[in-house]
């Protein structure tokens, strides 16, 4: 399992390995062999080719291992040995448990290895089985016999046909052997998972502990992959069960969070410290091979970088915040149906620096500011964005911690930087980092905020060069971009409906919006006018063939219908902002008069007419006013146009506009999320995560890509 007994040997031929997943019984109490079997150094595998290798190497070993497991019960063995360091370790100071730790570390990562094995090639009542056998009286007493007359274990069990040269103790080894039967009850797995627990909550992470915790959140991983490779429902699995019956929630899910909010950096060594009482691996040189973790230059970028990209490197650099990441986000969208107690940890959590929620029953404390700066770093990698959505969506605290923030760019920004290189994210990853913008929008106070935020020199926005803008006018940029590609490339009705949605929250807000920014508002109706109008004119065309019109009016009929949603929505927009906001938007207003002509074919329309009516009584009265001024002082410049707007603005008055109802729109989520977010996640798991897994053997979930 990552051990090497040189460079060019075989893991196949180790003699230890041999005898682990041999024909003989192994006892717990063997101290001598254990010492030699847990006293190696690894290289854990950091990609899928990395894993198809180790799997190769180990095949042959994994099935030995299946075919003799339940008759000699050496797997209990090892988790004996586990669960009995895991418990040592929990009562030694750090100068005692560096081998300790070492050790726990290895036996955990054999452990691991062959739950993934039988997960993958398996079933989970056979995994459970291998972790409850244990060899009947009758068998250790065969074997006795057999040793006593100096026959073999390897060979006593061999099935070969019986000779009179067999040797009475060979047979009945062999009947007992055949005889052994494994109960499955549940109690060791049950004892397995509260040490894996205990490990993760109770030891410190400092640099030598750093990969047994790890090791220990990719078991649960692994565990939980069981939802991959089997079609049987999540509620009738024993693992699950087990996992989510765990009274203890609370602790880890703080544990795990911490991980993330914390991003303690992976050591350059796996064990060794330079600090006091750490230890210097001398022990299995001349046995194992010491090989260390590869490790990048560069940790994550401070310049744009893809979510895959910054993905590859959150793994590299941080693994422990990655992988603990990832098990929040399996435990908390599994069970969603009924009590999950992970879920309404994550969901109660409460700042540790607000003393206010130190007494208002919250599930566990941590400090927002270190989540929320973590995030702010991450958030264009999928897993990062998929958290910040459940937080604010379902955690009331953490949203009014991020409202009140006066940096609210260091969070944005990245995420709008995801929507603008839109191709080089998942449809996923889109549809979510929207309606984290949506649902940021909900709030008056973040509407207002965004205007006040200038930001400059916004170098990856290419399509056109602006020295400076506020943070809501890029929001508005970006969102319009959004909706553009999204009709050439997707065209998916709810994500214009989530971009429009966001826009219109903040609509009655838009304040002192760049030229540009006002420009490609009215652009956008522009270039939706011209599409239906195109779209109206194909559908009022003679045909020749009545098969093609049943089938093309239809399609063209649904385009029209969504586009005038589209339409309406943008009118709305506009509508909203200026009878909200008009005097501090006298750049929309100059747009408004520079492009009136686009709105002529919608004011008899019945879909619009309406909303019309408002924006041509505002460009109306400013029409009349630089008409006035230009009859008494000739052409005017750009200048003086601002001027008159700016009077303009100061008198008019949006009583004379008719009432529309407040734009506000509240993100729900769908019905049976758990159809959405498991196949996600889990592609997540699959794709960025340190444990990797066989996607030749995923039946489980659909459009799991790994």
């Amino acid at each position: 399992m990552g051990i090497n007994v040189s460079r060019q040997a075989d893991l196949a031929s180790n003699q230890l390995l041999q005898r682990f997943v041999g024909r003989s019984h192994v006892s717990p109490t063997d101290v001598e062999y254990w010492q030699k079997l847990l006293n190696y150094n690894i290289t854990m595998p950091e990609d899928t080719q990395d894993q198809l290798n180790l799997d190769s190497r180990l095949e042959s070993l994994c099935q030995a291992f299946i075919s003799n497991n339940l008759k000699t019960g050496n797997f209990g063995s090892l988790i004996t040995m586990f669960l009995t360091k895991a418990s040592e370790l929990l009562s030694l100071s750090d100068q005692e448990s560096n081998m300790h730790i070492w050790q726990t570390f290895n036996a955990l990562f054999i452990i691991r290895s062959l739950i993934k094995y039988i997960i993958e090639t398996g079933s989970e009542f056979q995994l459970l089985q291998h972790f409850e056998a244990m060899p009947n009286e009758e068998f250790l007493r065969a074997e006795e016999e057999a040793a006593a007359v100096g026959v073999p274990p390897e060979v006593t069990t061999i099935a070969v046909e019986a000779t009179e040269m067999e040797s009475e103790a060979t047979q009945t080894l062999k009947a007992a052997a055949a005889a052994a039967s494994v109960m499955v009850d549940g109690s060791r797995f049950e004892t397995f998972i509260d040490a894996i627990f205990n490990l993760i909550v109770v030891i410190p992470v400092k640099e030598f502990t750093y990969h047994l915790h790890l090791e220990a959140v990719n078991t649960l991983i692994t565990l939980l992959s069981e939802h991959l490779f089997s079609q049987q429902p999540t509620e009738k699995s024993i693992i699950f069960r087990t996992v989510y019956k765990c009274q203890h929630a609370n602790v880890l899910m703080s544990s795990l969070l911490h991980f993330v909010s914390r991003l303690v950096e992976v050591p350059q060594t796996m064990f060794g410290s330079s600090s006091a009482g750490s230890f210097v691996f001398g022990i299995a040189e001349s046995l194992w091979s010491i090989l260390s973790f590869r490790k990048q230059q560069d940790v994550l970028s401070s310049t744009y970088s893809t979510g895959a990209e910054l993905s590859q490197q959150f793994r590299a650099h941080y693994p422990l915040a990655n992988q603990s990441l990832l098990l929040i986000l399996i435990l908390t969208n599994h069970c969603t149906t009924k009590e999950n107690s992970y879920r309404s940890s994550l969901f109660g959590c409460a700042d540790s620096k607000d003393a206010t929620a130190k007494d208002g029953g919250a599930t566990f404390h941590i400090d927002f500011n270190a989540v929320y700066e973590t995030l702010c770093r991450i958030v264009t990698i999928d897993q990062a964005t998929l958290l910040l959505y459940l937080l604010l969506h379902r955690n009331e605290r953490f949203y009014r911690f991020v409202m009140a923030q006066q940096d609210l760019e260091k969070l944005v920004t990245p995420i709008l930087q995801t929507l603008y290189h839109a191709p080089d994210s998942t449809s996923h990853h889109i549809y979510m980092s929207l309606i984290v913008l949506l649902i940021l929008s909900e709030d008056d106070s973040f509407n207002k905020n965004v205007h006040n935020i200038m930001l400059k020199n916004i170098t990856w926005y290419t399509e056109r060069t602006i020295s400076e803008i506020s943070l809501g006018g890029l929001l508005i940029l970006v969102v319009i971009r959004t909706i553009q590609y999204n009709m050439l490339k997707m065209r998916d009705k709810y994500l214009h409906t989530n971009c429009l949605a966001a826009l219109a929250n903040m609509s009655g807000q838009f304040r002192n919006l760049h030229p540009y920014v006002a420009q490609r508002l009215v652009s956008l109706f522009e270039t939706l006018a011209k599409k239906h109008t195109r779209l109206d004119a194909q559908l009022k065309e003679p045909v020749n063939s009545a098969v093609v019109v049943n089938v093309s009016t239809e399609d063209m009929l649904q385009d029209l219908t969504v586009l005038e949603e589209v339409l309406r929505m943008v009118l709305e927009i506009l509508n909203s902002c200026l009878s909200n906001q008009l005097v501090y938007c006298p750049n929309l207003v100059y747009t408004l008069l520079y492009k009136r002509s686009v709105f002529e074919g919608f004011r008899s329309h019945h879909a619009f007419q309406d909303i019309i009516q408002n924006i041509d009584m505002v460009v109306g009265f400013f029409s009349s006013r630089l008409q006035r001024v230009q009859e008494q002082r000739g052409e005017l410049g750009v200048n003086e146009v601002f001027e008159v707007i700016s009077k303009g603005a100061s008198q008019w008055s949006s009583d004379r506009l008719r009432k529309f109802p407040d734009l506000k729109f509240k993100y729900v989520e769908e019905d049976a999320p758990e159809e959405f977010f498991i196949p996600y996640v889990w592609t997540l798991v699959c794709k960025y995560g340190c444990v990797h897994f066989s996607s030749e053997s995923i039946k489980g979930v659909t459009e799991i890509s790994c």
